[in-house]
Order: C-alpha cells, then sequence, then structure tokens
C-alpha cells in the first residue's frame, strides 16, 4: 500500500480503508497486512512522541520570551518618556510622578532580576543611560544588540516560535486521526479475516480454527 498525500510537515496520510478487498487478496495477505499496519501504528506514534516534547519545549519557552520582550519595549519606553520630558520640560498625560522630585519620571528605576531558577537579586537601573541589553542566543553565547534591533529579534523568534507551536499542534491532531484511522482499519482486516474463515469452514475447506476459538483453546 502507498501513500498518496503528506500534510504541510511531509507527514504521509493513511487514506481511509473504504474496501477491504483493496488491501487484503486472500487470507494469506491478512498477517502480513496487520503486521504492515502494525509497523505503521509505530511510526505514527514514535513521530507523535517527538511532535509532543517538541510543543512541550516551545509552551515552556514561550512565556520567557514573551517576559523579555516586554522587559524590551519597557526598558525602549522609560527611555523615551525620559528624554522627551529632559527636552520639553513636561510629561505626557497618566506619567507616573517620582514621588522624591514630585516634577517628572524618575531617573532610576529599581528591579529584581534572576540569578538561577530559585535566586534573585535586586538592582537599579537608570533606563535613559541604556543603550544596549545583552540577550543569550544559545550554546553559552551571548550578545549586545541595541534596544531596537533587540525588539525585533525578539519578536521575530517570538513569531517563529508561536508559528512552529501551531504546526506542532496542528501535526498532533493530523497524527491522532491517522492512528485512529490505521486502528480502524486493523479492526476491519481482522473482523474480514474471521469472515472469510468462517465461509471457507463452512464449506469444508478450512480446517484450522478461527482465531476466537484458537483464544478460548
Amino acid at each position: 500500500m502507498e501513500t498518496t498525500s503528506t500534510n504541510p510537515r511531509g507527514i504521509p496520510t493513511f487514506p481511509f480503508m473504504s474496501n477491504v478487498t483493496d488491501y487484503v487478496k486472500s487470507i494469506e495477505d491478512v498477517e502480513p497486512t496487520l503486521q504492515r499496519f502494525q509497523e505503521m501504528v509505530s511510526k505514527y506514534t514514535f513521530m507523535q512522541q517527538n511532535v509532543d516534547r517538541r510543543a512541550a519545549g516551545l509552551k515552556e519557552k514561550l512565556p520567557d520570551m514573551k517576559r523579555t520582550l516586554e522587559v524590551v519595549k519597557f526598558l525602549k519606553k522609560k527611555r523615551k518618556d525620559i528624554t522627551d520630558r529632559d527636552a520639553s520640560g513636561s510629561l505626557d498625560d497618566g506619567e507616573d510622578l517620582d514621588a522624591g522630585s514630585g516634577h517628572g519620571l524618575s531617573d532610576e528605576i529599581e528591579t529584581t532580576y534572576s540569578l538561577q531558577d530559585t535566586l534573585y537579586a535586586k538592582a537599579k537601573i537608570k533606563p535613559a543611560s541604556i543603550d544596549e541589553v545583552y540577550l543569550w542566543l544559545g550554546a553559552n553565547v551571548m550578545v549586545a544588540y541595541p534596544l531596537d534591533e533587540a525588539e525585533d529579534l525578539l519578536r521575530t523568534k517570538l513569531d517563529k516560535a508561536k508559528e512552529s507551536l501551531a504546526a506542532a499542534e496542528e501535526d498532533l491532531e493530523f497524527l491522532r486521526i491517522q492512528i485512529t484511522t490505521l486502528e480502524v482499519a486493523i479492526a476491519r482486516v481482522h473482523n474480514w479475516d474471521v469472515g472469510e474463515k468462517r465461509k471457507l469452514r463452512a464449506q469444508g475447506k478450512l480446517k484450522d480454527p478461527l482465531p476466537d476459538e484458537k483464544d478460548k483453546a
């Protein structure tokens, strides 16, 4: 049996079995057919496990990616607000006043950052003096990016991660359908085999017991 189509990621489609005799020509063909179907189920299941792990990894990374992007956007906004304040001597509507000075945005922000998974520290930063941020690119590589470039990079990575997650979830649903279709095909071939053997036994052409009868023996 040959598959005739694939999904967008190249995973082959198992066509619905509309006629058992298209797959099984005689009772001698049943065991090889069932074995081939079981092998296909194993392959689909293996792919499903890999895609599921990839989707889980993306779901775990997405929140951190979103937070990092929000931090960069926050720094850009604060930097712009302070720069605009210093240039014009006024505030945009709705901006917070510096409780200490009483006449504008605070030049310094206290924040908490992660040193390790369960270890945090406090730091004071001055958004107006921040021109670049350092981003982990993987494999112990950290690179400095200007704020604008960092935002573009993070936004691109976040969009790609969302697309990858959507594709993984689509593949998982596709694989579930293929496995279910194969399981139905296996059941139909088995039932066809039982029916054909009953006919042959009734005609005296088959002396072997039916599979159900073997199980009971």
